[in-house]
């Protein structure tokens, strides 16, 4: 029998996980089938059950359910727990394993694929919603120079400070304390781009052989990224290359083996274009 996955969302039609696994498995020669699963807003947790019962052997899940998978997993790793969510479920031997494998694939994304180093720079993180909090610490464990957390409501990024300040250096601040600092790395974990928007950022925070990325991703340049154009960074990236390798670290969990990703980045890139 064909091993089963599938991505879990509501709404979940656009998604594009099913291609890029179909891709890990004919490059890795593995036998699997992946479909989307659209679940009731009231309904995540009888969606997931209803496919474990038909044999399904994993599922990653995105908005809005993260906080939710959380709760079913039966185990966690260090990252989800610190997380506070889940975008990776493994169904085996009765247990649920739960994993968040967004921030790693954050920085696989910048590390290997943009081929800029994390380590000994000023890192600025946009926003202190469930997507920040999903890669902090594979972020801190990159030992950034410092790592700062800026949000409207400056309570919120505090809290994700507290949260992590055991895993590195990390401090939180409103944008208007931004005014006079540079980074090295800035980072969109906001949701302004998909409203077309810019977060309030100050002119001058981008520093000489910088970089931009925003972890959505879009045909064009979000105005986050069109922000970074104008101000000399050396580099602008969106979120497709961490949306593929979050799924390869995925593909990793439930088959032991990690598939290639610049040819499934081209290839999706072709497909959004």
């Amino acid at each position: 029998m064909t091993d089963r996955y599938a991505v879990v969302g509501n709404p979940i039609s656009h998604s594009q996980s099913p291609l890029i696994h179909a891709e890990f498995a004919r490059q890795t020669s593995q036998k699997l089938t992946y479909e989307r699963l659209l679940a009731p807003l009231d309904g995540f947790a009888t969606t997931v059950q209803q496919f474990v019962s038909e044999g399904g052997k994993g599922v990653n899940i995105t908005i809005p359910f993260k906080l939710e998978a959380r709760q079913m997993a039966t185990q966690l790793t260090e990252r989800a727990r610190l997380a506070d969510a889940v975008n990776t479920l493994t169904f085996k031997d009765g247990e649920i394993f739960g994993d968040n494998t967004d921030g790693i694939g954050l920085v696989r994304d910048i590390v290997q694929n943009l081929d800029f180093a994390i380590a000994g720079k000023r890192v600025l993180v946009l926003g202190a919603g469930g997507a920040v909090r999903g890669v902090l610490l594979p972020l801190l464990e990159q030992n950034p120079a410092s790592l700062t957390v800026v949000n409207r409501t400056v309570s919120k990024a505090q809290d994700l400070a507290t949260a992590f300040a055991a895993q590195g250096k990390i401090e939180a601040c409103g944008y208007e304390a931004l005014n006079g600092q540079q980074f090295d790395i800035i980072i969109n974990g906001t949701s302004s781009s998909l409203n077309d928007e810019l977060p309030p950022i100050p002119n001058g925070i981008f520093a000489e052989g910088s970089l931009a990325y925003d972890m959505m991703y879009s045909s064009g340049l979000t105005p986050f990224l069109r922000r970074g154009q104008q101000e000399n960074a050396a580099m602008l990236a969106d979120g497709l290359g961490m949306l593929v390798e979050q799924a390869a670290e995925a593909f990793l969990i439930w088959r032991g083996v990690m598939p290639e990703t610049r040819t499934v980045m081209g290839l999706l890139r072709e497909v959004l274009s």
